[in-house]
């Protein structure tokens, strides 16, 4: 087998091992930024995407605004989650065998997902097809719910340019190629803007712009990505299409249903909100307040989850490898880094609470609505700076069975429905809701920082020896 040792190390061959433990910090921080630099980026730039559109929908109008908000946070929330959770299984067993330098698994992998996920995205397209009576029987006003029923049907392309794209990206990200995704993903975005500011605004097409561009970005991103695999045959880990990918299909499914129960039950929980928010009294106006909300949370959340991605990666090689120090050294890093700019980032929110709902809204009412859930979107950001890392490492570390139930514990068992007595009981409308919901994320985060801080990492490196050799078996034979 060929020798990966020097890709392993981060192309750093023979470079002298750091002697202290601040040398070791600032040598695990080169490598985590090598790969979380770019993932960041890319996420926000993916992000963007359906932000930008719900910006210029905003502009045409508040029932427009609303029907993207609900489309993008509820429907394409609900699909996102699923889709990016199932991949997510990819993570883990992408990462170990490339740590372990098995690099031929990669491509059979990817292949198996696709083949998972595009059954799933057939599974869900009737949430598209029904979703203006979904929206209503879980409390949406009918108008709300029929413009965002509509576009919902009209992004039905979007769903299946997930089920292609999060399996790429888990490839791409196992072998630290973050920056091809960044330049596409650079490019898309420079497109939709242009495009959806001539279709939404300047042709006056509104909703039907929107969703134009929204599907033709998500499959360019798509479509560039696998040009960049099939043409450089991604250093070996691409080989071809192959039969292999319908082997051990059931075993695969199981892995991937518990990353996407694990992940879902994150993406959903602040997606539930919204729901919520339209059971209130004037819904319009308070569903665009906390869309807005959500929609600087989600940008700030694509630091994370470029984070997230980084230390899942760094987790998995170094499992792989065998590198049991190297991995704790790597999360002790990435959680005080991703700490440090929750901070900043939280404070950004604070100051600018009186401008930057103007930026998503015309609307004198919704833009007080907003600056008045601003703090409580700060405390957010401040969570969710740590809260998708240390998911990122049980990922890394293949514990998505485990961490599903903690989020169905603390999410739901005790964050949503705190959230709902406030917020209904006690008469505090969307503060409570959202203060409820915030406890759940303060109890989940503690216990997963228990769980990281009491992790024997020896005992997870040997874990992972025997997951490849599991996985690796029947390729191992073609």
């Amino acid at each position: 087998m060929a020798d990966y040792t020097p890709l392993l190390n981060g192309g750093v061959g023979e470079e002298e091992k750091p002697k202290t433990v601040v040398e070791e910090g600032k040598y695990e921080s080169k490598k985590l930024w090598v790969i979380a630099g770019p993932a960041i980026f890319t996420a926000i730039c993916q992000y963007s995407l359906g932000a930008l559109t719900q910006t210029f929908a905003g502009l045409v109008g508040e029932i427009e605004l609303a029907a993207v908000s609900v489309e993008n946070s509820v429907i394409a929330g609900l699909a996102f989650g699923v889709m990016l959770g199932m991949g997510s299984a990819l993570e883990t067993l992408c990462g170990q065998a490339f740590g372990a330098g098995q690099l031929r698994m990669l491509g059979i992998y990817m292949q198996r997902s696709w083949v998972i996920l595009l059954t799933t995205a057939c599974v869900l397209t009737p949430i598209y097809i029904f979703s203006p009576p979904i929206l209503v029987f879980f409390g949406e006003t009918s108008e709300i719910a029929s413009a965002a029923g509509t576009f919902a049907l009209w992004m039905l392309p979007q769903l299946f340019a997930y089920a292609m794209n999060f399996p790429i990206q888990k490839f791409l990200q196992a072998q630290r190629k973050v920056m091809v995704m960044a330049w596409v993903s650079a490019a898309v975005l420079v497109i939709h803007a242009l495009f959806s500011w001539l279709f939404i605004l300047k042709f006056g097409w509104g909703l039907v712009g929107a969703a134009i561009m929204l599907n033709s970005s998500w499959w360019l991103i798509v479509i560039g990505q696998l040009l960049y695999i099939f043409i450089t045959k991604s250093d070996g880990a691409w080989s071809g299409f192959s039969w292999l990918a319908f082997a051990d299909l059931w075993g695969f499914v199981k892995l991937s249903l518990a990353s996407a129960v694990m992940l879902c039950l994150e993406f959903w929980y602040l997606m539930i909100l919204i729901v919520i928010t339209g059971r209130l009294k004037n819904p319009l106006i308070a569903v665009d307040a906390i869309s807005i909300c959500m929609n600087i949370n989600g940008w700030d959340a694509m630091i994370a989850i470029g984070f997230n991605a980084a230390i899942s990666v760094r987790v998995s090689n170094e499992l792989g490898a065998g590198n049991a120090r190297q991995a704790k050294i790597a999360v002790i890093v990435v959680s005080i880094t991703s700490i440090a700019i929750g901070v900043v980032c939280s404070a950004v929110v604070y100051v600018t609470r009186y401008w930057f709902p103007y930026l998503f809204t015309t609307s004198e009412a919704v833009a007080k609505e907003t600056t008045k859930l601003a703090i409580l979107l700060g405390i957010t950001v401040l969570l969710n700076s740590l809260q998708p890392v240390l998911s990122g490492v049980a990922v890394g570390a293949g514990w998505q069975a485990i961490v599903a139930y903690i989020n169905i514990g603390c999410y739901y068992l005790i964050g949503l429905p705190a959230g709902i007595l406030l917020g209904f009981t006690f008469k505090f409308g969307v503060v409570g809701i959202w203060s409820g919901m915030i406890g759940g994320i303060c109890l989940q985060t503690i216990i997963l920082i228990i769980l990281t801080s009491l992790t024997n990492w020896k005992k997870e490196a040997a874990a992972a020896e025997s997951r490849i050799n599991k996985w690796g078996g029947s390729i191992g034979r073609e």
